[in-house]
């Protein structure tokens, strides 16, 4: 098998929304959009997320009306602090503070309008562990 791509996709009440937060607040590019579809990406993202509106008929019946429950999308970014400043001057509300964890972990989270979790991280951990 060989991979020449990778996606994630939530399903999602308001692509619209889901989207729109995604560019605006995420740097994300909308590469191909339709009625109840979206599908964004970043040069430096090394994945898409795919948006697609629950009920959709092409979805398998016991998939369709399933919410993204769960999920979270995780972004490693750069500058983690800058980031949170960042989004919170934007007015997005943080819905889990910065926090580090023991193995290195820094993170904090929002939710797009939907209420998928998209958490950005970074790892500070000691080199060499595991």
């Amino acid at each position: 098998m060989r991979i020449s791509s990778s996606a994630v996709s939530c399903n999602v009440a308001d692509v619209r929304a889901a989207s729109g937060f995604l560019q605006e607040h995420l740097g994300f590019r909308e590469e191909m959009a339709a009625d109840g579809f979206a599908s964004l990406s970043r040069d430096d993202a090394g994945v898409n997320v795919i948006f697609l509106r629950t009920g959709l008929a092409t979805l398998p019946a016991e998939q369709r009306d399933v919410h993204a429950a769960g999920v979270i999308l995780a972004f490693v970014v750069d500058d983690l602090e800058g980031e949170l400043a960042r989004l919170q001057a934007a007015g997005v509300a943080i819905t889990m503070p910065l926090t580090v964890e023991a193995w290195g972990e820094r993170a904090f989270q929002v939710r797009e309008p939907n209420g998928v979790i998209v958490q950005l991280v970074d790892w500070n951990g000691p080199t060499g562990t595991s």
